[in-house]
């Protein structure tokens, strides 16, 4: 299964995976929300920044997921905390998902950057940071 994930540029995201110092990706919310369930070891994350380009430029295998039980507000950021050397989370993104109810980590290896393309997100009725595309040909410009 492919993806299509965006990282949060303002924080650097992209250049701390590139450097090789970030390693795992954090979603969060109050309920059940993708990628919540849906993204499992050996799919493909391909990544964009959410600097509204839509120029996906790197990809990287899904590693392992840890989808969270329903947690309180202080289990939340403990699981955060816990993970952080591999999240390299900077006050936004603690900011953005800490104390959500639900959060999935994913760890990632083989990132590679590539050939850039467009993607086209027409097919899609939700704003989400993460979308599923099943195969990544389906949605390319």
């Amino acid at each position: 299964m492919d993806h299509v994930v965006y990282l949060d540029a303002k924080s650097k995201e992209l250049m701390k995976i590139t450097q090789g110092t970030k390693s795992m990706i954090l979603r969060g919310a109050q309920g059940r929300k993708l990628p919540y369930g849906r993204v499992f070891e050996g799919d493909i994350l391909y990544f964009t920044n959410n600097d509204g380009s839509g120029i996906i430029h790197s990809k990287a295998e899904v590693k392992s997921v840890i989808n969270s039980e329903k947690l309180t507000v202080e289990e939340s950021y403990e699981l955060i905390e816990k993970n952080k050397e591999q999240l390299q989370t900077d006050k936004s993104i603690l900011n953005r998902f800490g104390g959500k109810r639900y959060l999935v980590l994913i760890s990632i290896k083989n990132f590679e950057m590539i050939e850039n393309f467009t993607f086209d997100r027409s097919q899609f009725s939700n704003m989400d940071d993460w979308l599923l595309v099943e195969k990544i040909g389906n949605v390319m410009f």
